[in-house]
Formats: structure tokens, C-alpha cells, sequence
């Protein structure tokens, strides 16, 4: 098999992928960390396919993916925020059978040297507080700069932190 990692920019005839990945890895990486309820919620709110289209179109994420082969093996996303050169990573993930490989580090530079040509000045990214992920975003240079607690319905609350990396 081909261990070549390439990554290209994702379309909508993607979106079938990245669901598919979404629901291979949620389950894995947030299995431990909130309840099957809140789980499945959630992969339907950001995951369905009009959700997806819905962010690539209006929200107008980009959304990146990564390739072993012909196989995909990760994805992220990333837009403008409202705030002049900020740019905010939304989405970072990699199939976990293939995890600690480099292609999460991979996707997060990709992201970087693409906000970069766009004269960005930082990129944001929120983690939940005991996701583990947050030491490899400290690894990569981010830092901590407040806490935030999102109201995503159904009683359910994103208790994140806001991580910021300046470029």
C-alpha cells in the first residue's frame, strides 16, 4: 500500500468522507469524555451532510484532506473570524487507527501556510478542557487565553479552552 500522505483541499463531493471519518473517530476520541447521548447529538449537529455543506458554503470553512494512497486518513477545516487576521482552526482529525503518525502535525502546518498567504496574524482553535489534544496544540506553540463554555442545545455545554497561536 501506498504510505505517501498528501493533502488537498476538500469539495462538497467530500463531504460523504468526512462524515464517515467524523463518525470513525468522534467515537474513539470523545467516547471516554461525554456521554453516547451527547456524542451522537453532536456528530449530527456538525456532521450531518447539510451540516457539512452548510460550512463549506456559507460558513465558508476550507476544508482539507488527508490522503494515504487513496485512502483518507484525516481532515480539518478552518475560516476568517470576524476579527482582521484571525483565522480559526474548527476541525483537526485523523483516523485513530493510523494516530501519532505526523499527519494531525501535517494538517495543522497546511492550515498555517495557508492562513499565512492570506496575511493572517494569529490562528484560534477551542479544545475541550480535558481533551487530551491540548498538550499537542501547547507542543505546536498555542497558548491558553480563556476559557469559554458554549450553549450547543439540548442542555449540553462545550467547556473549551481558547488557544491561540500568533504568526
Amino acid at each position: 500500500m501506498d504510505q505517501t500522505i498528501t493533502i488537498r483541499k476538500a469539495s462538497l463531493e467530500d463531504v460523504g468522507t468526512i462524515q464517515q471519518l467524523a463518525y470513525e473517530i468522534w467515537p474513539v476520541t470523545y467516547g471516554h469524555l461525554m456521554s453516547a447521548d451527547r456524542l451522537q447529538y453532536m456528530l449530527q449537529l456538525i456532521y450531518s451532510p447539510d451540516a457539512l455543506q452548510n460550512q463549506m458554503q456559507e460558513s465558508e470553512h476550507i476544508f482539507l484532506l488527508a490522503e494515504m494512497g487513496s485512502m483518507p486518513v484525516g481532515f480539518a477545516s478552518y475560516a476568517a473570524t470576524p476579527e482582521a487576521g484571525v483565522y480559526k482552526l474548527h476541525k483537526i482529525y485523523v483516523s485513530t487507527v493510523i494516530q501519532g503518525k505526523g499527519i494531525g502535525k501535517m494538517l495543522l502546518q497546511e492550515v498555517l501556510e495557508s492562513v499565512k498567504k492570506l496575511h493572517a496574524t494569529a490562528l484560534i482553535l477551542n479544545v475541550k478542557r480535558d481533551n487530551p489534544a491540548k498538550f499537542f496544540y501547547e507542543k505546536l506553540g498555542f497558548v491558553i487565553t480563556r476559557e469559554e463554555d458554549i450553549d450547543i442545545g439540548q442542555g449540553y455545554f462545550m467547556n473549551d479552552y481558547v488557544m491561540e497561536k500568533k504568526l
